[in-house]
């Protein structure tokens, strides 16, 4: 929840866990704040230092000796952006001030504090600090000549591109993207699925989102990367060799990846959206290269078609099987035209990321997310937090694969949900088991053994499968909306009815059964029964 929260707010949360095992029970939810960039304060205890009494706090349990670990701070440590044990009561505002300066810098991201129970009980007299001391770092601007070069390489391009991943949790982004392309004409976005969106997808400049594949890479010329992490997957996509390419970024290094690198001519360090703010007014205030860019009417034109084309790929995706059966594009394309236009959809879809964000469109800033990292289970929290920070009037939907629902403790999530009112549609994406670990198995051996057994050979189906809706209403206590579908007739009898409950005040969840309910919940007899 508190993930969710400071990704709509961009105000840090603070989470209390207890002494190591409450540590290691974050798991991988600091794995996905981390790649998130999602201010978060964690605190955390430490068992007492002293066992006779000495000090108040001292050891009064069994469990103090049992949890009493080496080095507590390893456990997150490497997926933070501070660290910082609590070591007197004296100076405690200054290090809780510290962790959270960190925290809401760029980049963003988890801070870890922890102390001893001594610590916590030891009195200090009242004192207030001066809060304006503790501001995050003001944001980077690019260097003139830096300006200069990129913006006369993008203007004298032929086919020139921005590659992004993150820029969007700074929705100003959005708005300047859109305008340095109305600038530029010709200049497209490709958006690399980080973790926001990020360019509007009804744009005609807009290339969609892409896992790091794509043609426009393979052919552009100049190629502008603005917070991204994985702008290309080198084994499976690359720019041309003759290709330019800048780096703009929070964290053009990296610092928590061993591995990355860009065959950038240049890379810099600074805010993405006063960096596009600079381009744009650079180009406008030199005449001669606003005179280029304005001459590219035909391509304008052209991206036009071609975004118009490719819209029309996405549509012909959205139709149901002979047998009256969905796939996810035409599940999808139907949730989409049943919510609210401005409902912030929560996105965890996995292998069917791609297919869910061709047709959800978001066009409004703030209204895709995207966990950012690989830790699966994220959304249920997540959306949960998104409704408390966007408030009672606005709709939320999460759109889960199948694992990632059972990964994210749905016996938690909507007795939460119930628990605080705070009601979400989760659409639950049952393609009957793990396709992610087929997929990337298929990538090293596309010809192997594995690519001629079956999913049940490969131990990766669910079938048959749980009953998603009911664990849902049995955590909610029986207080919420929930049901099956597996084809057309039967998504259309439960959608309206599942999005008029979320209006009304009540969770509701659809087990999206793709492709017909063979081994599902409910279905036909699966090959593992009889």
């Amino acid at each position: 929840m508190a993930d969710g929260y400071a990704r709509v707010t961009s105000r840090p949360q603070c989470v209390i866990v207890h002494v190591d095992v409450g540590t290691q029970g974050l798991g991988a939810a600091v794995h996905n704040a981390s790649c998130g960039r999602v201010p978060v304060l964690i605190f955390a205890g430490l068992s007492p230092f002293t066992a006779e009494g000495e000090l108040p706090g001292s050891r009064t349990e069994y469990i103090h000796w049992i949890q009493d670990v080496p080095d507590q701070k390893q456990i997150v440590g490497q997926y933070c952006r501070y660290v910082g044990e609590l070591k007197t009561g004296k100076n405690v505002k200054q290090m809780v001030a510290r962790a959270l300066q960190f925290a809401k810098s760029a980049p963003a991201g988890p801070v870890y504090l922890y102390g001893a129970r001594e610590v916590m009980a030891e009195e200090i007299s009242p004192y207030k600090l001066n809060q304006s001391h503790w501001d995050p770092i003001g944001d980077a601007a690019l260097p003139n000549e830096a300006v200069r070069k990129i913006a006369e390489s993008l203007v004298g391009a032929e086919e020139p591109l921005i590659v992004t991943g993150y820029c969007g949790r700074n929705h100003d982004i959005v708005g300047q993207l859109v305008q340095l392309t109305e600038t530029i004409k010709g200049l497209r976005v490709l958006d690399t699925g980080g973790s926001d969106m990020c360019f509007p997808s009804d744009h005609r400049a807009s290339l969609g989102l892409r896992y790091g594949v794509d043609d426009s890479i393979r052919t552009a010329d100049v190629i502008l990367v603005i917070d991204c992490d994985v702008p290309w997957i080198p084994t499976q996509c690359t720019p041309r060799k003759e290709a330019r390419v800048f780096h703009l970024d929070v964290d053009p290094l990296k610092h928590q990846m061993p591995v990355f690198y860009l065959p950038a001519e240049a890379s810099y360090k600074v805010d993405g959206c006063t960096a596009i703010e600079q381009l744009r007014n650079y180009i406008l205030t030199n005449e001669d290269l606003l005179k280029r860019a304005m001459l590219y009417q035909d391509r304008w034109d052209a991206l036009e078609e071609q975004h118009a084309a490719r819209m029309s790929t996405i549509r012909s995706l959205a139709v149901p099987g002979d047998d009256g059966t969905y796939n996810a594009s035409y599940l999808l394309a139907r949730v989409r035209r049943a919510v609210p236009h401005d409902t912030i959809f929560v996105s965890e879809a996995v292998t069917n990321t791609c297919f869910v964000a061709d047709q959800v469109q978001p066009t409004l800033p703030g209204t895709w997310l995207n966990c950012g990292g690989g830790g699966l289970g994220w959304s249920g929290g997540a959306s949960l937090g998104v409704k408390l920070a966007a408030g009672e009037k606005r709709f939320v939907c999460t759109i889960a694969g199948d694992g990632a629902f059972l990964f994210s403790v749905p016996s938690s999530v909507y007795w939460i949900s119930q628990r605080y009112g705070l009601p979400v549609l989760t659409i639950v994406l049952n393609n009957q088991g793990w396709q992610a670990p087929k997929r990337s198995m298929l990538l090293v051996h596309p010809h192997g053994e594995g690519s001629k057994a079956s999913d049940e050979e490969l131990n990766i189906s669910f079938a048959p499968s749980p009953d998603y809706a009911g664990i849902a209403k049995a955590a909610a206590g029986g207080n919420l909306w929930a049901e099956r579908a597996s084809t057309v007739q039967e998504l259309d009898e439960v959608l309206p009815a599942a999005v008029k409950s979320v209006i009304d005040g009540r969770g509701a969840v659809l087990d999206a059964q793709l492709n017909g309910p063979q081994g599902k919940y409910g279905g036909g007899k699966s090959v593992l029964v009889g």
